[in-house]
């Protein structure tokens, strides 16, 4: 067939054009379009072509006015189409496919010609709801897909009008002004929302590509727009902690559980005392240490002499007799794996007037405890251990630094030290790795000043404290697997490469032992921790703030109320996936921000010398320890530095942008 003397229509960036055919190949036509603008085109292109053949001895002008005249008549006799009624009387027929001549005709009452034809054609593309054209044929579209494309026009109709007005409200906040009417300020946290979503999370966020429009038709294409404008709008702090917004982690609790958590506070301790299981032990004089700013007490320790041997007492927080699996506080505990400590503040496991309510071991409140009543002989071997639900008051509240100055001259301290001295080099002939690092201590004034110090983390009263912890841990997982009862266990395999020995405190030897540890495993068998030197190990000693030690603590309470288990072997399963899931979000969102804090404390530095403990040395790259800050950064391996592993050297800060997570250094 020649389609050469035709009209054709064909679509050029969504719109119709009319052309002339001036010459036909099989595949390709050779056109003179409205425009006056000659192309070839795939005949595949072609939408309409018209029975009526034209003389193609006219001029170029002549055949462009036609062309023109020819688009004009059918625009204008779209207006007498009506696509729904159209609809209406098609879309209950047998067949949902018809011929575009059929359908116009329909239309129009009258047989179509090419210029009606093409009217019906146009309207079709240009409507997109009732019909749908495709290779020669239009089609009825279903009621239920007419809904859905209703839906998906408004929500593009939507689209438009937040690229287009909302670009608008943001460009005016940017510029310090504030919405004018309710309208503009609702356009504007429409806005707000969106871009915070792509900033979090880029093309990772389902409507990116609307984000980009806004902002790309608002003119601001800067990265940290979105930041800027969130703080600008008061949603941000100039600090906002974007790790965790990314990581979703809850920060709010549910109303379900903040409901549990009211009723909890109004419970009677004294009911306490009516659990015929749990021993009263509010007669002895249980001390807690913790640093100066704790607020949640989960642990107390009481010691008293038993002829020649001496009677530990470790009391842990008993939230497994208030939160429950099931409860929507454990589901709380589910979703968030431990509680989150961050210089600024923390993100708790369990809701504040609980962690620090009445699940913490406050001076002279009646609590609940389950208590590890453990007998040590003179050379702290573990002669018998006693674990039982009971009921304490808390005698004494001392800071790490308290301790440290009485543990000298005070009775119970003093027997705990010495006990807790032994109890380490136990561990150290097993082959325990101490490894001692100091404590980077962060603190943010109110000026938005980062000031970064190192405290000891191997006084007196700390090693006190983790010793009994260990030792509580330790005979807990002991307690729980000779019983064959299903639990979660902590493990570490064998150390390969041994640098460090005994009670070596070596910050070069210490970092580099620390590189070459084995990676810790969780799992529902006992297994020894070789960095801790104990042949089994558990965490039950921080319930408030840990949910694996409220789990293993929900299985003591099994075992000494002679239940069965409240969790099964598969449970336990359960619990290492998802406890390995968001200890690991935990841990990254907690590292993350503890290096933005230090690049912050950075920033002040810029072009200054610090002094670095060279860590390691190869032929391209230098790994040294920031020793004012114990931060971990690579450089360019240089000649003329002396960068041998164990010396110290100066390095440059030459970039540092927390923002943009940047940090560069030079020799």
């Amino acid at each position: 067939m020649s389609y050469t003397g035709k009209i054709v229509e064909y679509l050029d960036n969504g719109k119709f054009v009319c052309a002339m055919v001036t010459e036909s190949q099989p595949k390709r036509l050779r056109l003179l379009n409205q425009h006056g603008r000659e192309l070839n085109l795939p005949l595949s292109r072609v939408i309409h072509c018209s029975q009526v053949s034209y003389a193609s001895s006219g001029s170029r002008e002549d055949t462009t006015s036609i062309l023109l005249d020819a688009a004009e008549q059918r625009n204008i006799l779209m207006s007498e189409i009506d696509l729904e009624e159209l609809w209406e009387l098609t879309v209950d027929e047998p067949t949902s496919t018809f011929s575009p001549k059929f359908l116009t005709e329909l239309s129009f009452g009258k047989e179509p010609d090419d210029h009606l034809t093409c009217a019906f054609l146009r309207s079709v593309f240009l409507d997109k709801l009732y019909f749908k054209y495709k290779e020669g044929k239009v089609r009825v579209n279903s009621s239920e897909q007419l809904e859905q494309l209703k839906l998906q026009l408004a929500a593009e109709e939507k689209k438009a009008r937040l690229v287009q007005q909302g670009s608008k409200v943001l460009a005016a906040l940017h510029a310090g002004q504030k919405p004018t009417d309710t309208d503009e300020e609702e356009l504007l946290n429409d806005s707000l929302m969106l871009i915070r979503d792509f900033y979090l999370f880029g093309n990772d966020f389902a409507q990116a590509s609307t984000a980009r429009l806004l902002l790309k038709e608002a003119s601001l294409t800067s990265p940290q727009i979105p930041f800027n404008l969130m703080v600008k709008a008061g949603l941000w702090s100039p600090h906002e902690n974007i790790p965790l917004l990314r990581s979703e982690i809850p920060v709010a609790f549910t109303l379900a559980a903040r409901q549990q958590a009211e009723q909890i506070l109004q419970s009677d301790p004294e009911d306490l005392f009516k659990d015929p299981i749990r021993v009263d032990y509010t007669h002895l004089k249980p001390i807690t240490i913790d640093g100066a700013a704790t607020q949640d007490f989960d642990d107390a320790l009481t010691v008293e002499k038993d002829g020649e041997n001496f009677l530990v007492g470790v009391h842990i927080s008993d939230v497994a007799h208030y939160v429950r699996p099931g409860d929507p506080l454990f589901q709380e505990a589910m979703q968030r794996g431990t509680s989150i400590y961050f210089p600024e503040g923390q993100i708790p496991m369990l809701p504040r007037h609980l962690s620090q309510g009445v699940c913490s071991l406050i001076q002279g409140e009646t609590r609940a405890t389950i208590s590890f009543m453990i007998l040590l002989s003179p050379t702290a071997e573990v002669l018998r251990v006693r674990i039982k639900p009971s009921i304490i008051r808390v005698a004494r509240r001392l800071t790490y630094e308290e301790t440290d100055k009485m543990v000298a001259t005070d009775v119970e301290l003093n027997m705990l030290n010495k006990l807790s001295n032994k109890l380490r080099q136990n561990r150290l002939d097993h082959g325990a790795l101490l490894l001692p690092f100091p404590d980077v201590n962060i603190f943010v004034d109110n000026h938005g000043k980062v000031h970064v110090s190192l405290g000891q983390s191997d006084t007196p009263a700390r090693i006190l404290v983790s010793e009994m912890m260990i030792l509580a841990n330790s005979e807990a997982a002991r307690y729980v697997s000779d019983r064959m009862v299903p639990g979660i266990y902590r493990s570490q395999p064998e150390l390969k490469n041994r640098i460090v020995h005994g009670t070596d405190d070596d910050l070069f030897q210490n970092t580099k032992q620390r590189k070459q540890l084995p990676r810790g495993e969780m799992s529902t068998n006992a297994k020894s921790h070789s960095g801790l030197g104990v042949t089994q190990y558990s965490t039950l000693t921080s319930p408030i703030r840990r949910l694996l030690d409220l789990v293993m603590q929900h299985q003591l309470h099994s075992i000494v109320r002679r239940q069965e288990p409240c969790f099964t072997e598969d449970m336990c399963k359960d619990f290492t996936a998802v406890l390995t899931r968001t200890l690991s979000r935990a841990n990254n969102v907690r590292h993350q921000r503890h290096r933005y804090w230090l690049i912050r404390y950075l920033e002040e530095r810029k072009d200054q010398y610090i002094e670095a403990l060279v860590i390691q040395s190869g032929p391209k790259r230098t790994n040294v320890l920031l020793t004012d800050i114990l931060l971990d950064i690579d450089l360019p391996s240089t000649s003329g530095h002396g960068a041998s592993p164990g010396s110290r050297v100066k390095v440059r800060i030459a970039k540092a942008d927390a923002m943009e997570n940047i940090l560069r250094f030079d020799w």
